[in-house]
C-alpha cells in the first residue's frame, strides 16, 4: 500500500506545470491551457526525463485526476443538456464504433497482424483509448507485448488529435457544437477529447466532453458482446470478466453531480469556482498524460500497428464528419 507521501513529488510536478499552462492559456487563448499542459509533460519527459520518485503521482494525476475533473465539471452543466447532447451522438458514435472495428481487422488482417492486436487496436479507437484496451485485454487473453503496442499506437494518435483537430476545424469553419460531437466521436482517449475540445472553444470542449462520456458507456455492452465471442470460441467461462472493473464509474458521478446542480443542491454562485477548479484538474492530468509520452516508444512500435492505427483512426474521424453533415 503506497503512502500520500510516495504521490506527492508527482502531484506537485504535476500541479506545477498545470499552473505554467494555465498562464499561458489565458496569454493564448486560441492555443488554450489543455494543449499547453499536454506539450509541457511531453517536453519534460523527452527532455529532463521523469524521475522514478516522480512516476506514481504523475500516474495518478494522468488516470484520476481526470476522472475527478470531469465528476466537478458536472456540477456546471444542466442534466438536461447532458441527456440531450448524449443521446442525440449516439447514432454517430454506435456507427463509428462499427466502423473502427472493421477497419482495423481487415487492415490488421492484410498485414498478417495477430487477431488480438488488431481487436486490441480498433477498441481502443472505437471507444476509450487505454482505458478500453484495459477492459479488452484480460477478455482476450492478450500478451504484454499486444497490450503495450495497441496503447502506443492509440496513445501516438491521441497526441496527433490534440494538435491537428482544432487546426481542422478552424480550416472547415466548424460550429462550435459540430466540432465538439467531432471531436468526442472521432478522438481515441477522453483526455485527448478534453485537451481537444476546450483548446477549440469552452462550448466545445463541454459538448465534447459530454459526446465522449457517452460513448466512453459503451465499453460496457462491447465488452460483453466480446466476452460472449470469446466464451463461443474457447467454449470455456472467462474467469478474468468482471463488470465492476470494466464499468465506468466516474460517468455515473459526473451524472450525480449534473442532478445535484439542476435541483439546486449544488449553489449557483459556486459554479464559476467548480468550473475554474476542473479546468485546473484537467490541466493536471494532462500533464501528467503528457510526462508518460516516450517518442522512443513509438519508434519501438513498427509500421504494422501504426499503419493499422492510422487508417482506422482516419476512417473513424472521416466517417463522423459524414455522418454528421450528410446522414444524420
Amino acid at each position: 500500500m503506497k503512502t500520500l507521501q510516495a504521490y506527492l513529488p508527482g502531484f506537485a510536478l504535476t500541479a506545477v506545470l498545470a499552473v505554467i499552462a494555465m498562464i499561458l492559456g489565458n496569454f493564448f487563448p486560441l492555443i488554450g491551457s489543455s494543449v499547453f499542459a499536454i506539450s509541457l509533460g511531453i517536453l519534460i519527459n523527452n527532455t529532463l526525463g521523469v524521475k522514478d520518485t516522480l512516476k506514481l503521482g504523475v500516474a495518478y494525476s494522468g488516470k484520476k485526476i481526470l476522472q475527478y475533473s470531469i465528476i466537478v465539471l458536472g456540477f456546471t452543466m444542466s442534466i438536461q443538456q447532458v441527456s440531450k447532447t448524449g443521446i442525440s451522438s449516439l447514432k454517430i458514435s454506435i456507427t463509428t464504433i462499427l466502423i473502427s472495428f472493421l477497419v482495423s481487422y481487415l487492415i490488421g488482417h492484410w498485414l498478417k497482424m495477430s487477431k488480438n492486436l488488431e481487436t486490441l487496436i480498433g477498441f481502443g479507437t472505437a471507444i476509450c483509448g487505454g482505458s478500453a484496451i484495459a477492459a479488452a485485454s484480460p477478455i482476450l487473453e492478450a500478451e504484454d507485448d499486444e497490450i503495450a503496442l495497441s496503447m502506443s499506437t492509440i496513445f501516438l494518435f491521441n497526441i496527433l488529435a490534440v494538435f491537428l483537430f482544432p487546426a481542422l476545424g478552424h480550416l472547415m469553419q466548424m460550429s462550435d457544437g459540430n466540432f465538439g460531437l467531432w471531436a468526442g466521436t472521432a478522438v481515441n482517449d477522453t483526455s485527448s477529447v478534453v485537451a481537444a475540445g476546450y483548446s477549440y472553444s469552452q462550448k466545445a470542449g463541454d459538448f465534447a466532453t459530454i459526446v465522449k462520456l457517452a460513448r466512453a458507456l459503451m465499453i460496457v455492452p462491447t465488452c460483453l458482446i466480446l466476452a460472449g465471442i470469446k466464451f463461443y470460441q474457447s467454449k470455456k467461462s472467462q474467469q478474468n470478466f468482471s463488470f465492476k472493473k470494466i464499468f465506468p464509474w466516474f460517468i455515473l458521478w459526473f451524472v450525480v453531480t449534473s442532478v445535484l446542480s439542476s435541483v439546486g443542491i449544488f449553489p449557483k454562485f459556486a459554479i464559476p469556482y467548480a468550473k475554474s477548479l476542473s479546468q485546473f484538474l484537467m490541466a493536471m492530468a494532462l500533464s501528467g498524460i503528457g510526462c508518460k509520452v516516450s517518442f522512443q516508444q513509438f519508434r519501438r512500435a513498427g509500421h504494422k500497428p501504426l499503419v493499422t492505427g492510422l487508417v482506422t483512426w482516419a476512417a473513424v474521424a472521416g466517417s463522423s464528419l459524414i455522418l454528421q453533415y450528410f446522414v444524420f
